[in-house]
């Protein structure tokens, strides 16, 4: 039993693998130019003070800035950023121009460097794809020169016994903490390099799969017979797992097989830093048209990559979620964005907003008054709800998304009737109110809503409905909300970071009352300048904050002054980075590689 993948130029990467960790992890030898003294610990501390702690953030090329990080720099210096980008490209079956890359970085160096036939051949296998997970590079290649660096601080025989024991590589490659604060902010953008390490140097342990599939095929109910030992370990489990399915299917499988894949996910997925081997298809069988532009979704909402993840899987596994939060928390723009990135197409996504009269009839389907001939009358329409339904089951090669603004602002067991059951059982067909055909919901029809939980005189969402939904928190003290204000503004208005400060004091000072927290939509909007936050402040947060204390008297309200709260955090009482972010940073775009 092996987790080895197979097929063309298999072997040579393999072989490429193994000579890298006897160059680098075993020795200081180099993989371009064998006997030359390039994984040292004093060059990979050059590099790192070079490439992470001096990002060029701006937008742009990762190569031209790369270019800049680098200038004067040793012919060691090049090579060894030239041999670790082969490592990172090594397993990858894209960018199509891997070495091209490498030996564009080989070629700034003052000494000739060439990758022989057999590393090239290497570099041609196709046996991971990652889709865009290859474009977050600055992340990546620099979670694995600085895992090199401290693996440098061992000594030799504990190297050497770690390497033995592929188990305790793991725990060495995880349990580690960064130093440069790009990666300390970063973790999750760099977690897909850990897993690709995993496999170079243990290709019989690990496999070929990132942690988020890890832990569907860990937990789905079809492998629950195979894992005999219980274990708080994902590749142990695996292990398990592959054990028994190469027993039951008596060949060396693979977890994106056709006839294995349907066993632990119901629709293949195609977003972020996934090792992803197929073609993603709906229940139909047709693939779908479109993979979305991570890079560009990321760079649209402020947010982290593996929150992006998540909602795409919990989207995957139930089709529908609901982000609630108070208002200015971005729900309706994150769910707009997410929807047309998804999608691929805005003609793709559906946008109603539910309100008290809002019915079954205005959403789902009814007759409506109608003039025909002169003569008035009433013909059968359908609403939104069929009308994208009927859409997404003409085109089922493409996502199709329902948007469901302020959802529970309606009478829900009103508008919604029997879509109750038929958001359960998408594969269910049952006849609506006012027709006698059988509908059922398309597979590829996803419905995001976006809940208010501020408004005292919205009703709470039933439980019965709460089942078939996921349900994703959007508040300014938590992620992925908490800090996407000072994000925003230190890329676009660098001089105005103090509103963040100020809007933080706000919301400590309103901690018993979560729902009460301003959200950072008020102002994340272009041109923002004092008077514009003073306008912002003194119009719309305020009187908001004045609903929220209502019998609480007024002396309280006096305490959110802008003024008062600006000289309150300029004393040094605000909240430190690390705090006000919660540890999560967002990259740059200028830092993913925008060519590829």
């Amino acid at each position: 039993m092996s987790s080895k993948r197979t097929g063309q130029f298999a072997q040579e990467t393999y072989a490429a693998a193994k000579a890298w960790v006897d160059c680098a992890l075993r020795t200081e030898g180099s993989l371009f130019t064998p006997g030359k003294a390039i994984w040292t610990r004093d060059l990979l501390g050059e590099l790192h003070e070079r490439f992470l702690d001096q990002p060029d953030v701006s937008k742009g090329d990762f190569f031209e800035k790369l270019e800049q990080q680098l200038s004067v720099s040793t012919a060691a210096v090049y090579q060894l950023m030239g041999e670790a980008l082969y490592i990172h490209y090594l397993p990858l079956s894209s960018p199509a121009d891997k070495q091209g890359r490498i030996e564009r970085v080989l070629n700034w160096s003052p000494e000739k460097v060439i990758i022989s036939d057999a590393l090239s051949d290497g570099l041609k296998s196709q046996f991971i794809d990652i889709g865009a997970g290859h474009t977050w590079v600055t992340f990546q290649v620099g979670t694995l020169i600085e895992s090199v660096e401290q693996w440098k601080d061992l000594e030799s025989a504990e190297r050497e016994r770690i390497l033995q024991d592929c188990w305790e590589f793991k725990k060495f490659l995880f349990t580690r903490k960064f130093t440069s604060k790009l990666l300390v902010n970063n973790q999750n953008s760099g977690n897909i390099e850990k897993e690709m390490l995993l496999h170079i140097v243990c290709p019989d342990t690990y496999e070929t799969i990132a942690a988020n599939h890890k832990q569907q095929i860990a937990n789905a109910k079809a492998f629950a017979n195979y894992v005999k030992e219980p274990s708080d370990d994902v590749d142990r489990k695996i292990i398990q797992i592959r054990q028994g399915l190469e027993r039951d299917f008596g060949k060396n499988i693979n977890f994106y097989d056709e006839d294995v894949i349907g066993l632990w996910q119901n629709r293949p997925q195609r977003l972020g830093d996934e090792f992803v081997q197929h073609s993603q298809e709906d229940d139909s069988g047709d693939e779908y048209d479109h993979y979305p532009d991570l890079d560009a979704l990321v760079a649209k909402t402020y947010l982290p990559i593996d929150f992006l993840e998540e909602i795409n899987t919990l989207l995957e596994e139930k089709k529908q979620v609901i982000f609630q939060g108070p208002p200015g928390t971005g729900k309706t723009y994150v769910a707009q964005a997410l929807a047309e990135g998804l999608a691929g197409d805005a003609a793709r996504v559906t946008l109603v907003q539910f309100h008290p009269s809002y019915a079954y009839e205005d959403f789902v389907q009814g007759y409506r008054p109608t003039l025909k001939d002169g003569q008035a009358g009433f013909e059968l329409r359908d609403g939104p709800l069929l009308r994208a339904a009927k859409y997404a089951k003409e085109k089922k090669d493409a996502k199709h998304f329902l948007l469901i603004d302020e959802i529970n602002r309606g009478n829900l067991a009103k508008v919604f009737g029997e879509l109750y059951f038929l958001l359960e059982y998408r594969d269910r067909g049952m006849r609506l109110q006012y027709s006698d055909e059988s509908f059922s919901l398309p597979g590829n029809l996803y419905i995001i809503g976006t809940m208010n939980t501020a408004d005292r005189s919205i009703a709470l969402v039933d439980l019965a409905l709460r089942r078939r939904f996921y349900f994703v928190e959007f508040r300014p003290d938590a992620p992925p909300v908490q800090g996407l204000l000072r994000r925003y503004l230190r890329e676009n208005a660098p001089e105005m970071e103090w509103v963040s400060d100020v809007v933080d004091r706000a919301n400590q000072q309103l901690a018993n009352d979560r729902d009460a927290a301003i959200g950072p939509s008020y102002f994340m909007r272009d041109g923002l300048d004092e008077a514009a936050v003073r306008r912002i402040w003194r119009h719309s947060v305020l009187p908001y904050i004045e609903e929220r204390l209502s019998g609480q008297g007024n002396d309280r309200l006096a305490d959110f002054a802008l003024d008062k709260l600006r000289l309150s955090t300029a004393s040094g009482n605000a909240a430190t980075d690390d705090e006000a972010e919660g540890g999560i940073v967002l990259s740059d775009d200028g830092d993913h590689e925008s060519d590829a």
